[in-house]
């Protein structure tokens, strides 16, 4: 699984009735919903996945690497993903037959 196309594949497969472009519409309404909260400031918690949380990075040093001159990044915010029990489980199960 790659991707947005992929995800409304596996809706549309795994909900009995739903249309495509119904699918696409659910899918597309999550992400607006997770995205509205993070612009507000709020966390969001899909239980069985994980948590998301808009995280402050401070300002720093670096470097531009085509000239090597020592240049300041601004301060920004960035999204901070938190795997939830459900999930890290998943990923560690191992498969029978398998190493």
């Amino acid at each position: 699984m790659a991707g947005k196309a992929d995800l409304v594949n596996v809706i549309v497969d795994s909900v009995e009735g739903i249309t495509r472009r119904q699918a696409v519409a659910a899918f597309e309404s999550i992400v607006d919903a997770v995205s509205s909260s993070l612009k507000a400031g709020e966390s969001v918690k899909i239980p069985g996945l994980g948590s998301f949380a808009v995280a402050e990075r401070g300002a720093r040093k670096g470097r531009n690497p085509a000239t090597g001159e020592s240049i300041t990044i601004k301060a920004s915010k960035t999204v901070r993903f938190k795997a939830g029990k459900d999930l890290k489980e998943a990923v560690n199960t191992k498969k029978r037959g398998r190493k």
